[in-house]
């Protein structure tokens, strides 16, 4: 049986959002194990990515040129990340979301789908493990994303989106494969 890509994303979800909310102002500026983004920034990234990719569940052409501010925008981001996660989920649960390509990638609608729930799950295990909060990702989740990053590894690095792998030993988690194959260390900490 195939798990829809709004089931998973909705599993991703309800393990991303409790960490988002667990950050507090005075981790904004902490570093994670993005090199290039602070706590502030990898947040504002992790919306970004959940925005734009509910245009592309829609079949629309998202802006990822625009540097996002949500956390500085005021209000409150924790509420709106929350919400629109939900609105994530609800636009690839929408009929037609998983079928054709998506938006300008040209890329089947269903590996996108898969972008968006790589990225969310690892961005959260980022967060989490810059603010020293708990991150343990769904079993089901992690299956559907190994491969899916395997296989868009490559041109993610030549892209610059993922850094060289990691090497890891045999003796670790699915996800911690997935960490490494993304460029990340498994046993990165705050310091």
């Amino acid at each position: 049986m195939t798990n829809s890509i709004s089931d998973l994303l909705r599993s991703a979800a309800d393990q991303a959002v409790p960490i988002v909310r667990g950050i507090t102002d005075d981790h904004l500026a902490d570093p994670t194990p993005c090199a290039e983004y602070d706590v502030r920034q990898l947040t504002d990234h992790l919306m970004q990515v959940v925005i734009n990719f509910q245009a592309l569940a829609a079949k629309q052409h998202p802006d990822f040129g625009v540097e996002p501010h949500f956390v500085e925008e005021g209000g409150d981001w924790r509420a709106r990340f929350a919400a629109e996660t939900a609105a994530l989920v609800s636009a690839w649960a929408a009929p037609g979301a998983e079928e054709g390509s998506s938006g300008k990638m040209g890329l089947p609608a269903r590996t996108v789908g898969k972008m968006v729930l790589g990225d969310l799950t690892v961005h959260a295990w980022d967060l989490a493990r810059a603010t020293g909060q708990e991150f343990t990702p769904d079993p089901v989740v992690v299956a559907e994303v190994w491969p899916a990053i395997a296989e868009l590894a490559p041109k993610a690095r030549e892209g610059g989106v993922f850094a060289e792998p990691v090497t890891v030993g045999t003796e670790v988690s699915d996800f911690d494969r997935v960490l490494a194959l993304t460029g990340r260390d498994p046993q990165w900490r705050a310091s």
